[in-house]
This record gives C-alpha cells, sequence and structure tokens, in this order.
C-alpha cells in the first residue's frame, strides 16, 4: 500500500445510508453509491451489509473493478458473550470472512454485539460473559488468519464494548487489534485522540467521522436512541463537528500508522436523494478536508 495519506482514504456504504440494521431508512441501489465513492476519486471501499454486494469473490470483484475499487474491509457485528450462541456465531463470521477474502479485502471489522436488533441499548457484561467474548475474540482471530485477515475490533455504540471503562478492559485482557473509530468512541465517552495514543501500535484500521457532541451527549445518556442520534445529525463531515480529526489523525500518523482511513459517517436517508447531493456532499467535505491535511503533511507518513 501507498504510504501516502490522500491514497488511503476509503468509502463505506454506510456513509450513503445503507445499513445491517432492519428498517434503518432509504437504501440507495448500489451501483448509485459504488460510482459517488469512485466519483470522489476514491480506490478503495468497504463491503457494507450482506447481500448489498455480491457474496460470490468473482462477481464482486467483477463490480469494484467497473468503478476502479477494491475492497479494503468490512463490518461484521457477531454475539460473543454468550456460550450458547457462540457456534451459530462463529459460523456467521467464517461466513463473513470468507466473503471478505474472496473480495481481497485484508481486515475483519469486528463489533461484539448485544443479540438485539439496532443499536439503543448495550450490554453489561460479567466476568463470566467478558471471558466468554475474550476466548471467542481469539477465536474470530484464528478464523481470520486462516484466510488472511487481521481483526480489527471495533468498540461501537449499543454493544457490549463501548464505553471508556470497556474499551481498557478489552485492551488489557485481549491482545486484539483495534478498529479506532472516532464517532463511536466519542460518543461512547472516550476521547478518540487518547484511545490512539493508549493503543498506539495496536490500530489496525480506522474509521473516520466527527461528531456533534450535544446530540452525542443526549444518546450517551439515553434520552435519545441511536438510530434518532444519527437522524439529528449526530455524525457531521469531517471538520464540521467537535472533534479534533487533524490531531488524531497526525497522532495516528506520527506514531507510524499506515493504514486505511475509512469515511464512515453514519447516515440514515428518509428517501431519495439527489446526485451529488446529500451523502456525496457530506463525504466530499470529508475527503477534501483529509486530502488538505494530507497536502499540509506533506502527504506522507510521519512527516
Amino acid at each position: 500500500m501507498s504510504t501516502a495519506l490522500a491514497d488511503r482514504i476509503a468509502g463505506a456504504p454506510i456513509t450513503w445510508g445503507v445499513c445491517e440494521v432492519p428498517g434503518w431508512g432509504y437504501q440507495l441501489p448500489r451501483d448509485r453509491v459504488l460510482g459517488e465513492v469512485q466519483a470522489l476519486g476514491l480506490r478503495a471501499t468497504e463491503l457494507g451489509p450482506a447481500g448489498y454486494l455480491p457474496a460470490d469473490a468473482y462477481a464482486l470483484r467483477e463490480l469494484l473493478g467497473v468503478y476502479g475499487l477494491t475492497l479494503v474491509a468490512g463490518f461484521v457485528p457477531a454475539v460473543l458473550h454468550l456460550e450458547s450462541r457462540l457456534d451459530q456465531s462463529l459460523a456467521g463470521v467464517a461466513e463473513a470472512a470468507g466473503v471478505l477474502a474472496g473480495g481481497g479485502a485484508t481486515v475483519l471489522v469486528l463489533a461484539a454485539d448485544t443479540a438485539e436488533a439496532g443499536y439503543d441499548r448495550a450490554a453489561d457484561l460479567d466476568d463470566q460473559g467478558w471471558s466468554t467474548l475474550v476466548r471467542a475474540i481469539g477465536r474470530v482471530e484464528e478464523i481470520a488468519a486462516e484466510r488472511g485477515l487481521t481483526v480489527a475490533f471495533h468498540p461501537h455504540v449499543g454493544t457490549v464494548v463501548a464505553r471508556p471503562d470497556e474499551v481498557r478492559r478489552l485492551l488489557e485482557s485481549s491482545p486484539v487489534r483495534l478498529c479506532l473509530d472516532t464517532g463511536h468512541l466519542a460518543v461512547g465517552g472516550s476521547d478518540p485522540q487518547e484511545v490512539a495514543i493508549t493503543a498506539v501500535g495496536r490500530v489496525a484500521h480506522v474509521h473516520l467521522k466527527d461528531v456533534a457532541m450535544d446530540v452525542a451527549a443526549l444518546v450517551r445518556d439515553g434520552r435519545m436512541g441511536y438510530f434518532e442520534g444519527v437522524r439529528a445529525g449526530m455524525y457531521r463531515p469531517l471538520g464540521e463537528g467537535d472533534l479534533r480529526i487533524e490531531d488524531i489523525v497526525c497522532s495516528l500518523e506520527d506514531a507510524g500508522y499506515d493504514g486505511w482511513y475509512v469515511l464512515e459517517q453514519d447516515t440514515a436517508l428518509a428517501g431519495p436523494v439527489g446526485r451529488g447531493e446529500g451523502p456525496f456532499a457530506d463525504a466530499e467535505a470529508s475527503v477534501g478536508f483529509l486530502r488538505r491535511l494530507a497536502a499540509g503533511r506533506g502527504g506522507r507518513v510521519g512527516e
């Protein structure tokens, strides 16, 4: 992979409102989404929810090739803290890992789901549940490694690892690498830059989104659901929210991070939007922010 920061920006279908949660909102067709990712000058994307892009390796690579895109990763939520569901969950992870590897991805982004639909309710684990989770993460790493994939664990609102104490416990109890999602960390109550520094050398993948922290506070306190928060504009284009995105990226770059920065701004659409509007305009603003940042650093890691 090129070390140039500007060459390590990828898209994600969730930025266009395409989500695995039932009833999330209007889903734009895949050709529209992939075409707009290409129009932004990006050369890579994440997979999106199961069934959105082809599961067959040849069909997936052929479709992405039409738009000059490669596959870099995919988000895989799984219930990993319940012993009774572990075999079923790991079978689902193996299936997703096969699709990712077949499509040419290198990273499996893993989230520890709660077994409930959506992301409005988290789950507090007892010691037994946490032990099961850590053991299951190790098994996911084995499944991924067999297929040439790196696991990047994603602390995520409404899952079993969301709050600062849970992120710390994960880092202390498992050697798994992280997907640093600036938005989910901030909404959960963590400082994304502090996590980036604390987990230096363990960040395998990055999801970038800016955050309107007044809305995030409502979601974190349970006064607003996650979906409602997204609809209320909780996530903002880079540079238009309250996070220090430039400082976070510079901290990662200075520490030698050379992976992807995925523009992954959760969006929920109420209906169709015109071409070049809505998600595209937000993604275009974020791409511009990162390209200006890259130019200011000379474009390369460590500069």
